[in-house]
Formats: structure tokens, C-alpha cells, sequence
């Protein structure tokens, strides 16, 4: 990589930084490129990015962004796993590292926030966005199935009542 190289890929790992929610930083080292592959796959079927970066650089482009929390954590062969959903990229990496114990997780940053490798555990448990957004919407519409069903019933009861007349009425 060439000097114009390196300032552009700075950048691009800066707005990167400044536009995620939530970065995972592990250690990959002994991880076949086919397993790499699958995790980058598992990764976008999530919505989450995995990087790899030269360390140096990636403390440069973390300077000033809210997750310049995880540059102490970049030591050794690291990757950087990162998505807008806040527990997305958690969620992919810690059942990843389940069935691969060569990718080690080392921690995290969740905005401001400095995780360890307890706290992205804790995070990847979380539902996801999509998850509460459906959560949050059965209990909007949970209130008004209930009014439905109480504004509808007593009219119920009373056809019921009618028809009942009405049988006697006709035996």
C-alpha cells in the first residue's frame, strides 16, 4: 500500500467508525480462509461488516469517534466486526467464535460505551432492531384488538339473546 492508499483507506475505516452503532474486535489468527469467508457471509446476512485492518491504521481512523474506545484492544491479528443494528454484529461474532475457538473475541464498543468480552455477550443475548420493532408493534396493536373484541361482544351476546327469544318463540 502506496501513501494515497493508506489516507484513503483511513478514511473510508473513519466513516465507518463515525456511522456504526457497535464494534467487536477479535482475534482471528489460525482461521482458514474459508472460514473467514463463511463468517463474512454470516456477517452480511445479518447487516454487519467484518474488516481487517492493519492496527496502525485503524487507531488512526478511530481517533475522535465514539468507539476510539477499542484501540487498546487493537494488538496482534485483529478484525473488526461493525454494523448499524447495535447487537448485529455481537450477536454473528459470539456464535461464530461458539463453533470456531480460533476466533477470540477481545471486546467491544457500543457508542461511547467500552465493552469487554462480557458486555458483547451480554449484548449479542439482545434481541435485534427488527425484533423490537416487532415486539413493539404486537403491543401497540394488542390494546386495540382488545377494544375490538369488548366494543363487539355485548352486540354478540345480544344476537345470541335475540336468536334464543326467537327459537322459543317458533318451538
Amino acid at each position: 500500500m502506496d501513501r494515497a492508499e493508506k489516507a484513503e483507506f483511513v478514511a473510508s475505516l473513519k466513516e465507518v467508525f463515525t456511522s456504526t452503532s457497535v464494534v467487536v474486535v477479535a482475534h482471528y489468527s489460525g482461521l482458514t480462509v474459508a472460514q473467514m469467508q463463511d463468517l463474512r457471509k454470516q456477517m452480511a446476512a445479518e447487516g454487519a461488516s467484518v474488516k481487517v485492518a492493519k492496527n496502525r491504521l485503524a487507531k488512526i481512523a478511530l481517533e475522535g469517534t465514539d468507539v476510539a474506545s477499542v484501540g487498546g484492544l487493537l494488538t496482534g491479528p485483529t478484525l473488526l466486526a461493525y454494523s448499524s443494528d447495535p447487537v448485529a454484529a455481537a450477536k454473528v461474532a459470539v456464535s461464530f467464535a461458539k463453533t470456531n475457538d480460533k476466533l477470540v473475541i477481545l471486546g467491544g464498543a457500543m457508542g461511547k460505551t467500552a465493552l469487554n468480552v462480557d458486555g458483547v455477550k451480554a449484548l449479542a443475548t439482545m434481541p435485534s432492531l427488527d425484533e423490537m420493532r416487532a415486539r413493539l408493534v404486537g403491543l401497540v396493536q394488542a390494546p386495540a384488538t382488545k377494544i375490538a373484541q369488548i366494543v363487539n361482544a355485548p352486540a354478540a351476546k345480544l344476537a345470541r339473546v335475540f336468536g334464543a327469544y326467537a327459537k322459543r318463540d317458533a318451538a
